[in-house]
């Protein structure tokens, strides 16, 4: 670790105003120690504060040398104390013999030194006392910036498996249900089959091609998911149809890639499979008070619908929306007058 003074240009103007004020404080203490005023003094003061605001710089290294993680309290405490005992009786004897050259012969120096020693003293010991707790602060603030900074860092590592998690669960899925239709159609009719494959390898190429989790312009998620809406007309025929009411002003918007996958697949297996009658899946995309709208809704027959689901589709966009966009982002859906709709609020302008 570098010294946490001399690295940091505000930290050391912060130093040396500090060591200002002390002077300012020792010159007002030995005022009342030594009974009248000493024009001397206040070189005395200036100089000795200068020599040991010197001394305090260097201490910084033996500190770091004894303050290791290995060191016993009772070792660290004798090694501190000595260390403060040395340096004080070094700015003691180097400030008197500084004095002492600097001034003419005759002089009261030494009278005002032997009244002031005592306060000169636990002075040395005071503001030993802070430059050791100033040098803990200076560590302890470290050590937690270093600790922010890791658990920045697991968290965002975290997040990116997550994430990546959530969206190895659509493909697997979607493929296992696609390749049994191919299955049957390879039997009843081998066009449609050929049909489905074609389109099968393009969507799972665009799928695998996005191995990160950087976000994707809603434009090319719809074009991909036109992929699998055709594939499942295939399957489906007449009994699939689809609108898509789309501003041009959300086409460039960002979201996360496979996002949608999820939501149609419901829409698919919750609204085609459970229903005699033919389903529209609408898509419908807006900007509103700063927010990407995205609705998505299928009609379903109440009376055929067997099953609710496990939500696990449903469950898996909104944990993306909680990793992506934090508290930011958010689902809503309804089910009303036998139309599901799902909502998607993703903002525009999110870092």
């Amino acid at each position: 670790m570098k010294h946490p003074v001399l690295q940091n240009k505000v930290r050391l103007i912060v130093w040396w105003l500090v060591w200002l004020f002390l002077a300012a404080g020792q010159s007002l203490l030995f005022y009342f120690a030594y009974g009248s005023f000493f024009i001397t003094g206040i070189l005395d003061s200036i100089l000795s504060l200068l020599i040991y605001s010197g001394i305090a710089l260097s201490l910084w290294y033996p500190f770091r040398y004894f303050n290791s993680e290995v060191t016993r309290p009772a070792t660290l405490i004798s090694n501190l104390s000595a260390g403060g005992a040395i340096s004080i009786s070094l700015w003691l004897i180097i400030t008197k013999l500084t004095m002492l050259l600097i001034l003419p012969e005759k002089n009261d120096y030494l009278a005002y030194w032997d009244a002031t020693f005592p306060y000169r003293t636990g002075t040395g010991v005071f503001i030993y006392g802070i430059i050791i707790l100033s040098y803990y602060l200076f560590i302890s603030n470290s050590n937690l910036t270093e600790k922010n900074a890791r658990e920045a860092q697991l968290e965002s590592l975290l997040k990116e498996t997550e994430l990546k998690m959530l969206r190895s669960q659509i493909n697997p899925h979607f493929l296992f249900n696609s390749l049994n239709s191919i299955s049957s159609l390879t039997v009843t009719d081998p066009e449609k089959a050929r049909t489905m494959v074609v389109k099968l390898s393009e969507f799972m190429r665009y799928s695998l091609s996005r191995k990160d989790e950087q976000p994707v312009s809603l434009r090319s998620e719809l074009e991909n998911l036109r992929l699998y809406l055709d594939i499942e007309k295939v399957r489906f025929g007449d009994k699939l149809t689809t609108e898509e009411n789309i501003g041009n002003e959300c086409l460039e918007i960002k979201i996360p890639v496979m996002l949608l996958q999820p939501l149609y697949e419901n829409a698919v297996k919750h609204g085609v499979y459970e229903s005699t009658e033919s389903v529209r899946i609408i898509t419908f995309a807006k900007i509103e008070n700063g927010y990407l709208e995205i609705s998505i809704s299928n009609n379903f027959d109440p009376g055929r619908r067997a099953s609710n689901g496990t939500g696990t589709g449903l469950m898996n966009v909104k944990r993306r929306l909680e990793l992506s966009y934090k508290n930011r982002g958010s689902l809503r859906n309804t089910s009303e007058n036998g139309n599901y709709t799902v909502k998607i609020f993703i903002p525009v302008n999110f870092s």
